[in-house]
């Protein structure tokens, strides 16, 4: 059974500032000491949490809200995975510099230009299946035939080839 809204046990319909005011005040605490222990770093859990409190406030109607914890640990566990795969990208990004020329640096603004351009694209073919998203990165990055993307993935010539356009299409969304 869900609980009551936030509002509910107030006397009187309370503003946003007041509604928001309370969530902080009863869960900050809490939420905090959860993502200390899953961090292990008590200033990447206070990032996270001021991060999960900016979204509540985006919220249109914090008021609404009937399970606190449940949300609060939601947007959370949304924030630390979108971290790490940020991480992991950057991770990749630099290894692939490594073996680049040392001549050939990028600036810091052609850093962070090619990272958010990444970030934009995982996030697209995040929403492929692992075979497309496979298949589509054979293809780009390793410049695999397609026969061997059959091979490799244990479908069809056709199939890779449309899992391929899948891919494209998603990229053309890139809005970065």
């Amino acid at each position: 059974m869900p609980s009551e809204p936030l509002s509910s046990s107030l006397p009187f319909e309370p503003s946003r500032a007041k509604v928001l005011h309370r969530l902080f005040g009863e869960h900050h605490g809490w939420l905090l000491e959860r993502l200390r222990l899953r961090l292990n770093c008590r200033f990447d859990a206070a990032d996270m949490a001021a991060e999960t409190f900016a979204q509540v406030v985006a919220l249109p109607t914090p008021q609404d809200i009937r399970e606190p914890r449940a949300l609060l640990t939601t947007i959370a566990k949304r924030l630390i995975f979108a971290s790490w795969r940020r991480r992991d990208l950057e991770r990749a990004y630099m290894q692939a510099l490594a073996n680049e020329p040392e001549s050939w640096a990028p600036s810091a603004e052609d850093h962070y230009l090619v990272m958010e351009a990444l970030l934009e694209v995982d996030r697209l073919l995040d929403g492929l299946s692992p075979k497309a998203r496979s298949a589509f990165l054979y293809s780009q990055l390793d410049g695999l035939p397609y026969r061997q993307i059959a091979h490799e993935i244990g479908v069809s010539v056709t199939r890779v080839h449309q899992y391929v356009v899948q891919g494209l299409r998603a990229c053309c969304q890139v809005t970065v």
